[in-house]
């Protein structure tokens, strides 16, 4: 069993001031059979005017607050504390449903999971399949090869092919110039590798979080340096979900922490909103820790 405790500091300095906003942020981690959120706590300079807490449509703890007096700076920090359960078996990619069977299913199954994991092979605002994706991802997807196995080779190609650049892309860099340019972040291949599930039929989802960062050997952990993070979630009939991470070529495991999940980024934003004010664009500071306790 692994506790950790999370600081997420996001600040945003404007260069004119702001008479009011409103915002919503995905930043209290998930409940979910490997993990409990202990406790959370987000703090709002200035203070906010309203806030509140509610449940989304995926099940994530979202949270709504305005502050209605000018302000020239907006700083959010959240803290929470997150016990992570060790994976009980090892994931054997070998096993389980094949692709074929699984699209089978998926195509012809009335089991209300099914039908639930269907919702997540349709195009969402940042994901939109088209043929150069689906061709990009097939060499992977043999017929009769376990659907797991197949995931994984895909997560394993794009680890390789793409390259980690974080001054490449911005939230708006479409799907078709990041295969074009193979060059991203970890949202991007995030983006990259759901499109190509779903382009092939296989339900998946976008999953936002955290991942704890080890120093090197002799080395102290920097304040700060660990980061937000963007990993996947693909449905396999009768089994579940799996979550696969192609930034770090692996199996999500312990040192994956889940804030969100939903059809892609945008549904999961750790934070977003509207100014009225503020000039041109703000000076974004953002500092992550996630220690373990």
């Amino acid at each position: 069993m692994m506790k950790y405790r999370i600081r997420h500091i996001t600040e945003y300095e404007y260069a004119a001031r702001v008479s009011h906003c409103y915002n919503l942020a995905h930043m209290v981690p998930r409940t979910t059979l490997r993990q409990t959120c202990e406790q959370n706590r987000i703090a709002i300079a200035p203070h906010a005017s309203f806030t509140a807490k509610r449940e989304d449509y995926f099940g994530n703890q979202s949270f709504h607050f305005e502050i209605q007096r000018p302000h020239e700076k907006l700083v959010i920090t959240s803290e929470s504390e997150v016990e992570v359960s060790p994976q009980k078996t090892a994931l054997n990619l070998d096993l389980g449903v094949t692709c074929f069977d699984a699209r089978l299913q998926l195509s012809e199954s009335k089991d209300p999971e099914v039908l639930f994991a269907r919702e997540f092979l349709l195009d969402s605002s940042m994901v939109k399949v088209n043929e150069d994706l689906r061709e990009y991802a097939l060499p992977s997807f043999e017929e009769d090869r376990p659907l797991l196995s197949a995931v994984s080779d895909l997560t394993r190609r794009i680890f390789e092919d793409f390259e980690y650049c974080p001054e490449s892309t911005t939230v708006a860099t479409p799907l078709t110039e990041v295969l074009k340019n193979r060059k991203g972040v970890c949202q991007d291949f995030a983006h990259l590798e759901i499109a190509c599930l779903r382009a092939l039929g296989y339900p998946a989802k976008y999953v936002s979080g955290y991942i704890e960062t080890l120093p090197p050997p002799g080395k102290e952990k920097l304040v700060g340096s660990d980061a937000s993070h963007a990993w996947i979630s693909v449905y396999s009939p009768r089994e579940g979900w799996f979550e696969f991470d192609p930034t770090n070529n692996q199996i999500s495991g312990d040192q994956h922490i889940i804030t969100a999940w939903g059809r892609d980024y945008f549904d999961v934003t750790p934070l977003r909103g509207v100014i009225f004010g503020g000039g041109e664009q703000p000076l974004l500071k953002v500092s992550v820790d996630v220690a373990r306790i």
